[in-house]
C-alpha cells in the first residue's frame, strides 16, 4: 500500500502515539483509509501496536520513522530527488517568460534600427549627394536603441534600494511589496498564482472532524452545514447531506424522543492524549482569486514593455512588407522576418491573456463571495438558535464523550514480549 504524506504528517503533529480516529480527525480522512494507512505505516516504519482493555487500539511510532521509510525505500528517495529537480525547472520555467519578453523587445529594435538605416543609406545612395550625407551621416543611427538604458528593465528596484530618502520612505508603507524578482513577476502577471483554494476539500473535512472531535463526538446537522456546499431546501429538511459525514468517521444516527435527529461518532471519541479544543473557523471561507502577487511597480512595468512590444511588432510588420529590402539584408534582420508572425502572437498573447484573465477572476470571485455568504448566514443561525435547535444541541450532549487512553489502560503491546508482559502483570 502506497504510504500517506497526510497520515505521516498527522502522525507527528499528534505526537507519534496515536487512534485512528485522532489521525482521520487531523487529517480529514476517512476513518477506514486512515486505519489500513496507519497498518501499512507502522508495519514499514517499525511502529507499534497497544491495545487497551476495552479493545481500543494505540499506534506508537518511533520519532525518526520518516527516516526509517526514506532509507528502506529508494522509491520515497528519487521522488524526493525528482521533487528538487522538478522545483529548479519550474523556476525555469517561470523566468522564461520574462527573458522572452526581455528578449523579443531587443531584437525587434535592432531589427527595426537596421531596416530604418538601410533605408535611409538606399535613400542616400539613389540622391547621390555627397554634400548632404557628409557630416550629418551618422545621424542616421539615431534610431537604434540605448543600450545601458534597456537594461534597467531587469532590476525594476534599483533605484528604490540606491536612493531612498526619507520622503520616499515616508511613502513607502502605502505601495505593494512583493517577494519577487522582475522575471519571476512577469509569470505571475501572466498567469497569476494558481487556485488559493487547491486543498479546499482537505480543510474542509479537517474542519468537519475538528468540530466532531470539539463536541466530543456527537453533533447536530445544522453544526456541520456552514462547512458544506450544495445544500438545498429538500436537504435541509431531511438532512441528507449528513450522509457523505458519517459514511466518511462511521456515524449513527439518534433519533430524540421528540423525533429530532443528532449524530454521534464513537470512533472519534477514542484519543491516546488530551485534546485541547481546535480552533476552527466558524463556516468554511473560500479565498478569493489575486491577480498577481508581483507590485504594482512590477505590474506598471510588465504592461509598460508588453505595450512597446506590441508596438514594435506592427512597426516591425509595416517595415518587413517590401519584400526587396528585406531580400537584400541577412542575418539578424532575416531571422526576426522568418519568426515575425511568432512575435506578434507573443506581443498579443502578452497583452491578452492578462486582460481575459482579470474578469474571469472578477467572475470567480463574483462567486465565491456568494458561496462564503450563503455559509455565514447558516452559521449566524446557531449564535441565536431557536427553541428545537436547543433542544437538538441538548440532546447531543448527552452522547458526547471522550475516552482517553493512557499507559495504564494498556493490555498488550507489541513492543515487548507476550511473556515479559504476563510477568509485569
Amino acid at each position: 500500500m502506497t504510504l500517506s504524506p497526510e497520515i505521516m504528517t498527522s502522525v507527528e503533529q499528534l505526537g507519534y502515539r496515536v487512534t485512528v480516529g485522532d489521525v482521520a480527525t487531523q487529517a480529514g480522512l476517512e476513518l477506514n483509509v486512515a486505519q489500513q494507512g496507519l497498518l501499512a505505516l507502522a508495519s514499514d516504519s517499525g511502529g507499534h501496536l497497544q491495545v487497551a482493555k476495552s479493545g481500543d487500539i494505540i499506534y506508537l511510532f518511533p520519532q525518526n520513522f520518516k527516516t526509517i521509510i526514506r532509507n528502506k525505500y529508494w522509491k520515497l528517495r528519487f521522488k524526493e530527488t525528482l521533487k528538487k529537480i522538478w522545483n529548479a525547472l519550474f523556476y525555469l520555467i517561470r523566468i522564461s517568460f520574462g527573458v522572452i519578453l526581455i528578449a523579443s523587445v531587443v531584437l525587434m529594435m535592432i531589427t527595426i534600427g537596421m531596416i530604418i538605416v538601410a533605408i535611409s543609406s538606399n535613400s542616400e545612395r539613389d540622391r547621390d549627394s555627397q554634400e548632404s550625407r557628409g557630416p550629418g551621416y551618422g545621424g542616421n543611427f539615431i534610431f537604434l536603441p540605448n543600450f545601458s538604458d534597456l537594461f534597467w528593465v531587469f532590476y525594476p528596484d534599483h533605484n528604490y534600494s540606491l536612493h531612498r530618502d526619507k520622503s520616499y520612505q515616508s511613502s513607502e508603507k502605502n505601495q505593494q511589496e512583493s517577494d519577487l524578482n522582475f522575471l519571476e513577476a512577469i509569470f505571475s502577471f501572466l498567469f497569476g498564482e494558481g487556485n488559493p483554494n487547491y486543498d479546499l476539500e482537505e480543510s474542509r473535512w479537517r474542519e468537519i472532524g475538528s468540530v466532531i472531535r470539539n463536541n466530543k463526538g456527537a453533533i447536530i446537522a445544522q453544526q456541520i452545514s456552514p462547512y458544506l456546499d450544495k445544500i438545498t431546501q429538500y436537504d435541509e429538511d431531511s438532512e441528507d447531506y449528513m450522509l457523505p459525514i458519517l459514511t466518511r468517521f462511521n456515524g449513527y444516527p439518534k433519533v430524540s424522543p421528540q423525533g429530532e435527529i443528532i449524530y454521534y461518532f464513537p470512533e472519534l471519541q477514542v484519543t491516546a492524549q488530551l485534546h485541547k479544543k481546535r480552533l476552527v473557523t466558524s463556516y468554511l471561507k473560500e479565498k478569493s482569486y489575486y491577480f498577481s502577487r508581483a507590485s504594482s511597480r512590477q505590474i506598471m512595468l510588465a504592461i509598460g514593455l508588453g505595450v512597446l512590444n506590441f508596438i514594435l511588432a506592427l512597426v516591425l510588420g509595416y517595415l518587413i512588407k517590401d519584400p526587396k529590402l528585406i531580400n537584400q539584408m541577412t542575418g539578424l534582420v532575416s531571422f526576426a522576418s522568418s519568426i515575425y508572425w511568432i512575435l506578434l502572437v507573443y506581443a498579443i498573447a502578452f497583452l491578452g491573456i492578462p486582460l481575459i484573465r482579470h474578469f474571469w477572476i472578477q467572475w470567480r470571485n463574483n462567486r465565491i463571495e456568494y458561496r462564503n455568504m450563503i455559509r455565514q448566514k447558516r452559521a449566524e443561525n446557531l449564535l441565536q438558535p431557536n427553541e428545537s435547535l436547543q433542544q437538538k444541541i441538548k440532546y447531543a450532549c448527552e452522547f458526547a464523550a471522550e475516552k482517553l487512553i493512557t499507559e495504564a489502560d494498556i493490555s498488550y503491546t507489541t513492543e515487548k514480549d507476550v511473556l515479559e508482559q504476563e510477568f509485569e502483570r
